[in-house]
């Protein structure tokens, strides 16, 4: 009888270590921190002292704002008011009647943004999408508009609003500067239609929408960020409009914030603190409108770089 010489197999098998998945090649475990170089903090200290130049006569205005008139004349305007002037602010609100000028600024601003932000995308669906005839010749003249200084255009304008009963009015106000930007939006949008994908719209147009249709639920929507931007860029330059509602506004009624804030320098006599006090209501309103929409500039610049 043969006996078995095999050797016997153990009931449990040795476990055998599997490899894990290899750990990234730059991966480390305690990563130290990167080192600031000598370049990048030149970039911060040069930052910062933008920041703070940029800042300083804010700062300035918001001090001298509260002073009374002896305090600015005895410690200058760089000192900390020694008694805060709280009255100060009303007193110019009233002297300038300020909620009058700030309706007339906000309901120009809005008429000029509405105005110029239709005729611009009229304009710019003709050029740039519809391809109309003399397109080079259509997008120099809109960059001329742009390119005409103020001072060439205020005379023609104001005899054209004698002649036409638009002088002192807050109408034809807002259309003369709504047409004038819509030139600037215009060539604006005209360059970013060109590039516009047009397989959409030829797909759109074999589904049978007609121009309209393709302008409203197509071009539209896709050009927001630059439409969103648009209206942030001409309210303010609205806002801001000295020149023209200098000579075409003459009454009180019609006035806008820059121009009631001008009245508190005279010829032959100036308060400091109550010119500070006038700019800081200037500047309030553009600070807020800022905060409210820095989400949508951003998104707008944003979607126009990457596009």
């Amino acid at each position: 009888m043969t006996t078995d010489t095999t050797t016997p197999v153990t009931s449990r098998a040795k476990k055998t270590d599997i490899p894990g998945p290899a750990a990234p090649t730059g991966w480390r475990k305690n990563k130290a921190p990167r080192k600031r170089s000598a370049g990048s903090y030149a970039v911060l200290a040069a930052v910062t002292v933008f920041v703070l130049a940029f800042l300083a006569p804010f700062v300035i205005i918001l001090l001298n704002s509260f002073k009374t008139s002896a305090d600015y004349r005895t410690n200058g305007s760089l000192s900390w008011p020694e008694h805060w002037n709280w009255d100060i602010i009303g007193d110019v609100w009233e002297r300038v009647e300020f909620t009058q000028k700030l309706v007339n600024s906000i309901q120009i601003s809005l008429g000029v943004v509405l105005i110029a932000v239709v005729l611009a995308l009229f304009n710019a669906y003709a050029i740039g999408i519809g391809r109309v005839r003399w397109r080079t010749a259509f997008l120099v003249f809109f960059l001329g508009v742009n390119v005409l200084p103020q001072e060439g255009l205020v005379y023609p304008i104001y005899y054209l609003f004698k002649e036409m009963g638009l002088y002192d009015g807050k109408l034809g106000y807002t259309i003369l500067v709504g047409i004038t930007y819509s030139a600037f939006g215009t060539y604006l949008l005209s360059s970013v239609f060109s590039s516009f994908p047009r397989e959409l719209i030829e797909a759109a147009s074999l589904d049978g929408a007609g121009r309209w249709t393709i302008l409203w639920r197509i071009i539209l929507p896709m050009s927001w960020p630059t439409l969103s931007v648009m209206c942030v860029f001409f309210f303010v330059w609205s806002w801001n409009e000295f020149l023209y509602p200098l000579v075409l506004l003459i009454s009180n009624d019609n006035q806008t914030v820059p121009l009631g804030l001008s009245v508190m320098q005279g010829q032959y006599t100036s308060d400091p603190t109550a010119l500070s006090a006038a700019a800081l209501l200037g500047v309030i309103p553009m600070v807020v409108f800022f905060l409210i929409f820095q989400r949508t500039l951003t998104r707008g610049v944003t979607a126009g770089a990457v596009k």
